[in-house]
């Protein structure tokens, strides 16, 4: 049976991972906290090279990051104006990174309990850092309206593609993220 979060008897939500799941998760989150890393540690708050910008928290990048994935958890601010996303970016970049990545550290930490019970804080932790990897997976994926026609070209296609694999990740965090989502909202 596939596991999915369900509101616990003492409050909170809860869920239990088989050890197969644990470990795909704990895989899985750990490379986006690695995708997450500041770039060369410039826009983390206090590793900026400007002594100011480092004292208040404003980071350094001033354009939307090369990599599809990563611009689409940091998108643009302002796309008729440059200057403005510019400015929008050094001041908000910085704080969202963290907060992204400190989702993702809670749900890692909360990860090895067995069940894994989590209040409402760490509920909401789980739930950025399952959307932000379901994001990320699928930019890198191609998924967009079309999916059912993607996922029917795969399935024609080599038994072997990894995007197959990819999608049966990127199938369970929808699960994983739409009955946490339940749970949260007083539902199962």
């Amino acid at each position: 049976m596939v596991a999915g979060f369900r509101r616990a008897r003492k409050g909170g939500v809860a869920v239990t991972f088989g050890a197969d799941d644990e470990r795909w998760l704990r895989h899985v989150l750990g490379e986006m906290l690695e995708l997450l890393e500041p770039p060369d540690g410039a826009d983390s708050v206090g590793g900026s090279e400007d002594p100011l910008a480092a004292a208040v928290g404003i980071g350094t990048s001033t354009t939307a990051p090369e990599d599809p994935a990563l611009a689409r958890l940091f998108p643009d601010g302002y796309t008729e104006d440059p200057e403005a996303s510019a400015d929008f970016r050094r001041y908000t970049e910085p704080g969202l990174r963290a907060a992204k990545r400190a989702a993702l550290q809670t749900a890692l930490s909360t990860l090895s309990s067995d069940p894994v019970v989590l209040d409402d804080e760490e509920a909401e932790s789980w739930l950025r850092a399952l959307n932000d990897t379901r994001l990320v997976l699928g930019e890198r994926l191609g998924v967009t309206e079309e999916l059912d026609e993607l996922l029917d070209s795969l399935a024609a296609g080599d038994p072997e593609d990894p995007r197959l694999a990819m999608f049966w990740v990127y199938d369970r965090l929808t699960y994983l993220e739409e009955s946490l989502v339940q749970a949260l909202s007083g539902g199962s």
